[in-house]
């Protein structure tokens, strides 16, 4: 049985995996990342849950299985502790109440910090860069500046602290 690829992309517990490999299992991961987005960005707009949305994108494309995985982490993250992210990223950045900031920007908090907190086997520096790079991607320099200040600020926090508000 092969083991799973770490979330940092340095593969699965084997030595020496090859580069071609790193890659694909880098590409996997942020694959995952974006079907997660896409799913709690389009459950923003209350026609489905989140969960529903990413099943029916997989079962739509024949996708990768190490995706899927992460992508399921990551939205099951958000929808079992969305009130605990939304209380999170409104004490770390104040100036920017969940409810008010737009739909793509929020569905990035909470993915990222669903992964910073509750994704075990990703490094917390990998998923802020990842988190960091689809904000810059998807809503543009001053979505990246939040994201990168509140993951920032969460990853200091000792691991309980950040999981409790």
């Amino acid at each position: 049985m092969t083991p799973l690829p770490r979330a940092d992309g340095r593969g699965g517990g084997q030595a020496g995996g090859r580069a071609g490999d790193r890659a694909e299992k880098i590409r996997s991961w942020r694959q995952g990342r974006r079907l997660a987005l896409s799913a709690v960005f389009e459950a923003e707009f209350g026609q489905r849950t989140a969960t529903a949305v990413l099943e029916r994108h997989l079962a739509e494309t024949e996708g990768d299985p190490v995706a899927a995985s992460l992508a399921r982490q990551i939205v099951d993250a958000v929808t079992r502790n969305r009130d605990t992210i939304d209380a999170l990223i409104e004490r770390t950045a104040p100036q920017y109440p969940v409810v008010q900031l737009a739909r793509m920007d929020r569905a990035l908090l909470r993915c990222a910090v669903g992964e910073v907190l509750h994704s075990p086997a990703t490094p917390r520096s990998v998923a802020i860069a990842e988190w960091v790079e689809l904000a810059r991607t998807y809503s543009g320099d001053p979505a990246r500046r939040l994201m990168n200040g509140v993951l920032g600020r969460i990853a200091r926090e000792p691991a309980t602290d950040s999981a409790q508000v």
